[in-house]
């Protein structure tokens, strides 16, 4: 296969690493009446309820995957997940919200969750699904704060290029849902938590803002990521209020590392990131690549790691692939659409234009690339040549942080619409053998 096509099978064989259902399956083992996840071991005829609760862009088909597991013990239940995330479900009820800037019906499903998880009672099981895309997916703003106000705070961190653990820090401190807080709003009910990372590390207290995590960040650190990314005097003054007030002791923090209430919750990462690395060096060896791992925790700047990238590969002898996954973000400058593994994408076109013998993918392993319906782009020597054909410039699309208008006139984005999983986002580069020698695999 072609270097294009070998790029592609490798994000395939990715993304099948990363599938829910195994997942969920190897996470809960049934023994007759006994239920084991981990630590865990529950008596279920003990059990009153079983209630399915859960938020991100994976928790549909997780929900799908524990109803298979568990059967008949789900009373009910209910998650919220991104549009076009929605999947077929018995029993626990499935509804859409607005990712990544929240929206009403994300309001209306946080006060929905927030409800099914207070009217649980000390004989109840709690089961809560989370993944990436949770924190959006549920705003709860604490009042007077308005779902306007945490929107506006949201887009100026976005644009600002905050982490995902600097977004979740605020947004911890101006909801009723997250750091802990629907831990704290089902208890004493037993709770267990199954989430797939998307964050570096899987640091619990930040996945979808660690909904059912002791929650180590403070108000004053919700201010601190304010202050460092220049847009404190910016935000809503009811939002400051509150962070000021919370600083000040008269707002009750979020639950810490420690609180009693935290003995009846149950924690486990079920999937991260390390699944698709694996897949995807494994994919490549199976194709012929000499398979390095660069990174399972890449950060940075979109386009200075793509660089970075491809300077690396150009050493390495040919065939070669480079394997990374981690989240890299975007300072917003320009008014063009993208996200940060277009933006990476771009980059890298215009660093290997005209170079027949490289070729990088980058895509979102949820199949969403910012406000976008794409998962990413798979570029190569011919990229900056076809948009330029099309009448566009590659640097000033960079420039105007446009690259998803670039990468769709090239063709060279990548669309897989929802994959119903979420590990964080996965690059890879391929140095083939150049002109006459572009095929590898023919004896697989």
């Amino acid at each position: 296969m072609t270097p294009r096509e070998a790029a592609r099978a490798i994000w395939q064989a990715a993304l099948g690493a990363g599938e829910v259902t195994p997942l969920i399956a190897a996470a809960l083992a049934r023994e007759g009446d006994r239920l084991r996840a981990g630590p865990l071991t529950l008596d279920v005829s003990r059990v009153r309820h079983v209630i399915v609760l859960g938020c991100g862009k994976a928790s549909g088909a997780m929900a799908c995957a524990v109803e298979g597991a568990l059967g008949e013990w789900i009373t009910g239940g209910f998650v919220v997940v991104k549009d076009g995330y929605r999947v077929p479900t018995r029993v626990v009820e499935v509804a859409e919200a607005g990712h990544p800037v929240p929206d009403p019906r994300g309001l209306a499903a946080s006060s929905r969750l927030l409800a099914l998880a207070r009217e649980a009672r000390v004989e109840d099981l709690v089961v809560f699904l989370v993944s990436g895309g949770g924190s959006a997916l549920t705003p709860a703003p604490s009042p007077p704060i308005t779902l306007e106000e945490k929107q506006a705070v949201t887009r100026l961190l976005l644009a600002a290029g905050a982490t995902i653990g600097e977004l979740n820090a605020v947004r911890k401190h101006v909801s009723l849902l997250k750091g802990g807080q629907l831990a704290r709003a089902a208890a004493p009910a037993r709770v267990l938590t199954l989430a797939l990372s998307d964050v570096i590390g899987d640091p619990l207290d930040v996945i979808a803002s660690g909904p059912t995590a002791p929650d180590p960040t403070t108000f004053g650190d919700a201010l601190g990521v304010l202050r460092r990314r220049r847009v404190l005097d910016r935000i809503p003054a009811a939002v400051r209020e509150r962070l000021e007030a919370g600083l000040r002791g008269e707002v009750e923090e979020t639950p810490k590392p420690g609180d009693p209430l935290f003995d009846r919750v149950t924690n486990l990462v079920i999937g991260n990131n390390t699944l698709i690395v694996d897949g995807a060096v494994a994919a490549a060896r199976r194709l012929g690549y000499r398979s390095e791992l660069v990174s399972r925790a890449l950060e940075g700047e979109a386009r200075e790691v793509a660089r970075d990238l491809v300077e690396r590969a150009r050493t390495l002898e040919p065939p070669s692939c480079l394997v990374a996954a981690g989240e890299t973000t975007v300072t917003v400058r320009g008014s063009g659409r993208g996200g940060r593994c277009q933006e990476f994408a771009l980059a890298a076109a215009l660093e290997i234009a005209d170079d027949p013998a490289l070729t990088v993918l980058a895509a979102g392993t949820d199949g969403t690339d910012g406000p976008t319906d794409a998962a990413g782009g798979l570029v190569d020597g011919t990229t900056v040549g076809k948009g330029r054909a099309a009448g566009l410039d590659a640097a000033e699309a960079l420039a105007d942080n446009d690259a998803y208008g670039f990468l769709r006139e090239s063709g060279d984005l990548v669309v897989t619409g929802p994959t119903n999983t979420n590990l964080l986002d996965l690059y890879i580069v391929l140095r083939s053998l150049g002109p006459g020698a572009q095929r590898v695999g023919e004896a697989l």
